[in-house]
């Protein structure tokens, strides 16, 4: 998915020469695998979810949706290992949504960054106490 208004490549700021580049390339990376919108977003939200083996190369491969822990297992694994494809097939919308105060705080600054750069509804959703 190219840059465009909704979903913009920013610089990093701060950084310098390879490591602004670097960083640069991995948000890109993250950024590319984003859908145009939260709607396309129509994973399962009961029942259990078996994982393929490119998500989910080192750990659990099914999850149960009933099992709070196992569906935030779930939902990391599939925003920091999911492709283009995968993420509206294994996230759901309205899941994302009521999961996102807690989850943004268990994903990378980068995967948190980017989905509430293209998506500023996640980023205005009240925040998980620390």
């Amino acid at each position: 998915m190219p840059s465009s208004p909704q979903h913009p490549t920013r610089a990093p700021r701060g950084l310098l020469g390879t490591d602004a580049k670097d960083l640069a390339l991995y948000r890109e990376k993250f950024r590319r695998r984003l859908p145009e919108s939260l709607d396309e977003l129509h994973g399962p939200a009961q029942g259990v979810v078996e994982l393929p083996l490119h998500m989910a190369w080192s750990g659990m491969t099914s999850y149960d949706m009933s099992k709070p822990r196992q569906r935030m297992g779930l939902y990391r694994t599939v925003l920091h290992e999911g492709l283009y494809d995968d993420l509206p097939r294994y996230l759901n919308r309205d899941l994302l949504i009521q999961l996102w105060p807690v989850l943004r705080t268990l994903v990378g600054r980068t995967v948190r960054a980017v989905w509430e750069d293209a998506f500023p509804q996640l980023a205005t959703l009240p925040q998980a106490a620390a």
